[in-house]
């Protein structure tokens, strides 16, 4: 198939180096020129735009952009995506956006005879390179299904979440409880080594009690209890508090639309901005835990 893909960065150009060795035809765009060149090196072909790209045979178009005004600057107006590409040629959208454009953006496809996905993802750069992501995808149940090969190519775990802007929702509400666990982990990890426990035999204690979940057992903030997570390489990689704290942004607003309460939500996004403030941003969001740990102030 030939797959149009624009936005090669830390998620984006694992994703796209995974199509091609599933064998599809690319052609990718990004505003870098070493991430195209990257791309192109593995075998995909440049497009000069995404207008250039849409413009192409492709059969179906991926994008992985930074936010939503990158999405509708890319899928809307007279030079996007969706003016430019051919009837039924199907547009999915793996960028984390809120619901509420997600469902604008798929209203514009349609009227144009697109169908369209929003399917962000999970699983962070590493899930990216291996191939293990899990996909929430919001959209038609017969465009999941046509969709569901090429996103097998890049994922594990793919869900249909049920119609536009649900998979946006699954991720907002996934992120939202992330970033609040990884705190709560945090917490209680500092509280322990404070009071005299060796991190190994704390976190091993949480991960076979009532205490586990994945910010403990898989992503563990405290340095050297694992030796895979970010915490023990100096926080750098995995995922930025610069954008967890856009995730907790995007369920604050999801969560005013709908007027529904998020008071941990809120609580998280405050210490996330705190954190990022002092100048931590591009850090591993696990980082949070120097908020609470005394030898990390000192």
């Amino acid at each position: 198939m030939h797959i149009g893909f624009l936005g090669l960065g830390n998620m984006g150009a694992p994703m796209a180096r995974n199509l091609l060795k599933a064998g599809h035809r690319l052609s990718v765009f990004d505003l870098s020129e070493a991430a195209v060149a990257g791309l192109v090196e593995a075998g995909a072909t440049a497009a000069a735009s995404p207008a250039a790209l849409a413009r192409t045979d492709v059969e179906l178009i991926v994008s992985m952009l930074p936010a939503a005004a990158q999405v509708k600057g890319v899928y809307l107006g007279a030079d996007g995506l969706i003016a430019q590409v051919r009837p039924g040629v199907l547009l999915i959208d793996s960028s984390t956006i809120d619901p509420l454009s997600a469902r604008e953006v798929a209203a514009a496809a349609r009227a144009h005879d697109n169908p369209m996905l929003d399917a962000p993802v999970s699983g962070g750069t590493g899930g990216a390179a291996a191939g293990t992501l899990t996909f929430m995808v919001g959209g038609a149940a017969e465009d999941f299904e046509r969709a569901r090969p090429v996103l097998a190519a890049m994922g594990r775990n793919i869900v249909h979440c049920g119609g536009a802007g649900n998979g946006q929702v699954a991720k907002v509400a996934n992120n939202l409880l992330l970033g609040i666990s990884m705190i709560g982990v945090a917490e209680a990890m500092s509280l322990g080594v404070a009071l005299g426990m060796d991190p190994q035999v704390l976190a091993g204690i949480l991960n076979t009690s009532s205490g586990r979940c994945w910010s403990s057992d898989t992503y563990n903030p405290f340095p050297g209890v694992l030796e895979n997570a970010p915490a023990s390489r100096g926080y750098s990689g995995g995922f930025g508090t610069d954008l967890m704290l856009k995730d907790l942004g995007l369920a604050s607003e999801a969560a005013r639309e709908a007027r529904q309460p998020v008071f941990l939500g809120a609580l998280a996004q405050q210490l996330y901005q705190a954190f990022s403030a002092q100048g931590n941003g591009a850090l591993d969001f696990s980082a949070i835990i120097n908020l609470y740990r005394k030898d990390a102030q000192a």
